[in-house]
Formats: structure tokens, C-alpha cells, sequence
């Protein structure tokens, strides 16, 4: 298994557009989105970040990350995290998330690197803290339906790798 990233391409939106496999998906990954994921709505929150990444596994995009805050000796943040139903459960999400950090804190010398996980996005909230991160605030948000849904904010700080 050979794994490698670099920066988005146009090439890529359609290909990460079918990563999301249902409206519930996509909403871990983009909250504001309507399933199904248009390019368009990826390249218009691509072109509000930084540092859109994807990780390639034996040449092929599976993978997807970027910052939505990436401050100079602050936090960077991590969103728009997702990958492709094919590579899941393969360290392809722990890659890519081990290359964000090293990116904020090499590139960006961020003080602390942050990710926030929805309740029902389990694989999320049994990877980040496997990679250092710890929770430090749950914020109530609303799902698509209007219902109740519990955001759990974590960080991993620079001294911590």
C-alpha cells in the first residue's frame, strides 16, 4: 500500500464528491452541503480554505482534507475530512490527519491544531484521539431535520507530537 499527497486539483472535485455515501455522510463533511455533493459546492468551500489535500493510494484519490482557520502561530483547523468508502479502515484517514498536523505545525507553526466530530460519526471520534487529540467543548448544532446533534471539539497541541 503506497500512500502519498499533495494539493487538490480541479481534476479531483468529481472524484471526492462521490466519496459521501448518503446526506448523513456528507453532513460530517461539510455541514452546509446538499447531498449530493456538487463540485461546484466543494470548489466554493475549497476556495474559503487552505491547503486543500488529497492523499493518493497507489495513484488514486482517496482522500480529502483543508483548513478552515490556519492562523501564524495560532490554531489551524482541520475540516472538510473525508475518505473514500474504498480505503476506509485502512490508516488512509490516520495519513491524512497526521499530514495535516505536520502541515499546520511545519508550515503554519501553529501553537495547536484543532477538528471537530459530530456524536454519530463514530470512526471519527475513535481516530482523533488515537492520533493525541483530546476533547475540550461540545457545542449543540442542528442536523438537516432540525434535530439535535452534539459537535465534540478537539486539539492536539504542538507540544504534544
Amino acid at each position: 500500500m503506497s500512500l502519498s499527497h499533495r494539493p487538490v486539483t480541479e481534476n479531483d472535485l468529481q472524484i471526492i464528491c462521490g466519496f459521501p455515501q448518503n446526506a448523513s455522510e456528507l453532513f460530517f463533511l461539510f455541514p452546509k452541503a446538499d447531498f449530493p455533493l456538487a463540485p461546484s459546492q466543494l470548489q466554493e468551500a475549497i476556495a474559503q480554505r487552505s491547503d486543500s489535500t488529497v492523499v493518493e493510494l497507489d495513484n488514486e484519490v482517496v482522500a480529502f482534507a483543508n483548513f478552515y482557520r490556519s492562523e501564524t502561530d495560532g490554531v489551524c483547523s482541520i475540516g472538510n475530512v473525508i475518505v473514500s468508502p474504498a480505503a476506509r479502515g485502512r490508516g488512509v484517514g490516520s495519513y491524512l490527519i497526521k499530514h495535516m498536523a505536520h502541515l499546520a505545525f511545519s508550515k503554519h507553526l501553529a501553537a495547536e491544531v484543532t477538528v471537530s466530530c459530530f456524536n454519530q460519526n463514530v470512526a471519527g471520534l475513535l481516530l482523533y484521539p488515537k492520533l493525541g487529540f483530546q476533547s475540550y467543548a461540545i457545542e449543540e448544532r442542528k442536523n438537516k431535520e432540525g434535530n439535535p446533534v452534539a459537535l465534540i471539539h478537539m486539539r492536539l497541541p504542538r507540544n504534544a507530537t
